[in-house]
């Protein structure tokens, strides 16, 4: 089925949905079908590595068919209770955009907009998740400038003006997030100069803000509770990144309480074997990126722990990194963080421990994603 017949079949059945009722009752997107290479004609594609310009990369780029933003985080309150939470939207369009003189009405059905959130309570061994989906227009959803602002509905990522400190809000139906966030690092860039080549012809641009000051509140079970910690943002698009040979990915945010940074993410093949175009990126503690790829880290899984969706998630990993002679193992903080959302897959907080002592060196985030 064409990527446009099933974004509109998904708008209309999410439409007559309440959102608590989103993941249960909406059927599920197959990434490959968003993601892949068919239905391309009209956008403009990530081929080369580009300049990025600042303010206007945080804002949308309608010429291409997907873009997300995306913040995770760990923050703990005054009693040193944990909590990971996630907050990303993402916009799809329906058909290649039109020039300025064949503008389309605002109702027009150009973009679907998606948004997630989730909360883990760690100590209270629960996982919360909600979505919203809406069209664009009139005013439903969208990312702009001046100031900054990314929005559905109620729910957004904003700035005063353009520049930082940015602002999560976010109202949901069991829990609420109001942060601030302001980055320790500048900007990097993912990639080759932020182009992330994923299959052959098929890429994004992307950079990130690895570490991010943040404190606010939460709401959870009727108690307001301040708290503070660490996020890492995400800033993506491209019109396609996967092939028909590729089945997912297994992706890694780690913050080490050394002050470094680690993004890796691990492309699958239809085996669910780690494909050539695996990369990553290692920022040091003053913020430089050093490229990785396929041959620089070795991810042996070590527990797995079974979905709904009946795939199988790795939520325990051994990670070593001999180039710079480090071991760690990176485990979920708990096993069912899946967000059986429109889209599936797992996404959650992850603690980082030294392999030889077991001792805590960092906190994260691990997101894992299967197309069929």
């Amino acid at each position: 089925m064409p990527v446009l017949a099933l974004l509109l079949n998904l708008f209309m059945l999410l439409s007559a949905c309440q959102p608590e009722e989103v993941a249960t009752t909406a059927p599920a997107l197959k990434l490959g079908q968003i993601l892949g290479a068919d239905n391309t004609e009209g956008f403009e594609r990530a081929l080369t590595p580009r300049p990025f310009v600042f303010p206007a990369d945080h804002g949308a780029h309608p010429k291409f068919r997907n873009e997300w933003w995306y913040v995770t985080g760990n923050v703990a309150d005054k009693n040193g209770r944990f909590y990971g939470y996630q907050l990303t939207f993402f916009r799809t369009a329906t058909r290649p955009p039109l020039d300025d003189n064949n503008a389309r009405s605002r109702w027009a059905l150009g973009d679907v907009w998606m948004a997630h959130v989730a909360l883990t309570d760690i100590d209270g061994g629960k996982h919360y998740s909600q979505q919203l989906l809406s069209r664009a227009g009139p005013g439903l959803a969208g990312a702009t400038l001046n100031p900054f602002t990314v929005w559905l509905e109620d729910w957004s990522l904003t700035a005063t003006g353009n520049d930082f400190p940015w602002h999560i809000n976010v109202k949901g139906n069991i829990f609420s997030l109001t942060l601030e966030l302001s980055p320790l690092k500048p900007m990097v860039q993912q990639g080759n100069k932020g182009l992330s080549h994923k299959s052959p012809g098929n890429a994004s641009y992307y950079y990130s803000y690895s570490r991010m000051a943040t404190t606010g509140s939460l709401s959870l079970g009727g108690r307001q509770l301040p708290v503070e910690g660490l996020s890492w943002f995400d800033r993506e698009w491209s019109t396609s990144v996967l092939d028909r040979n590729q089945s997912g990915w297994n992706w890694l945010s780690l913050q080490f309480n050394s002050g470094e940074e680690l993004m890796y993410f691990e492309l699958l093949d239809r085996d669910q074997r780690a494909d050539s175009n695996s990369q990553g990126k290692w920022i040091d503690k003053n913020g430089h990126g050093h490229t990785l790829g396929l041959s620089d880290i070795k991810l042996t899984v070590l527990k797995r722990w079974t979905g709904p969706d009946g795939q199988h998630y790795p939520i325990r990993w051994q990670l070593d990194y001999p180039g710079a002679n480090n071991s760690w193992i990176v485990a979920a903080t708990l096993d069912d963080q899946f967000m059986d959302m429109a889209v599936r897959y797992w996404e959650g907080a992850v603690i980082i421990y030294h392999t030889d002592n077991m001792q805590e060196a960092g906190r994260g985030y691990l997101e894992m994603t299967r197309t069929q």
